[in-house]
């Protein structure tokens, strides 16, 4: 029975901490926190409340009295643009989507 993380795994998590992977983990995070600025002001200057993409990767925007399910077939019909929609989370989504970054 093997248990834990395999070593290529662990070889992967220690060149994450090398100075060069740092870098490249900074340069990963300023690419999807510059995606969800984009994506927050795109939805925004739309008029449209939005919501996170602060300290997660996910943008969710509000569609007053829409059904969550169809607003996210007609973007991706019509834009495609994938998104999910805020009613699998739960009532409290259903006028939303959201938008990974």
């Amino acid at each position: 029975c093997f248990n834990g993380a395999s070593n290529i795994a662990q070889a992967g998590g220690l060149a994450c901490l090398s100075s060069e992977g740092y870098m490249a983990l900074n340069a990963i995070i300023d690419y999807y926190k510059e995606n969800a600025n984009i994506i927050f002001d795109t939805f925004a200057s739309l008029g449209l409340d939005v919501y996170g993409g602060k300290n997660a990767p996910y943008i969710w925007v509000h569609f007053p009295g829409l059904r969550s399910w169809d607003v996210f077939a007609e973007l991706l019909e019509k834009t495609h643009i994938l998104t999910v929609p805020g009613g699998g989370f739960g009532h409290g989504g259903e006028e939303f989507i959201r938008v990974s970054t």
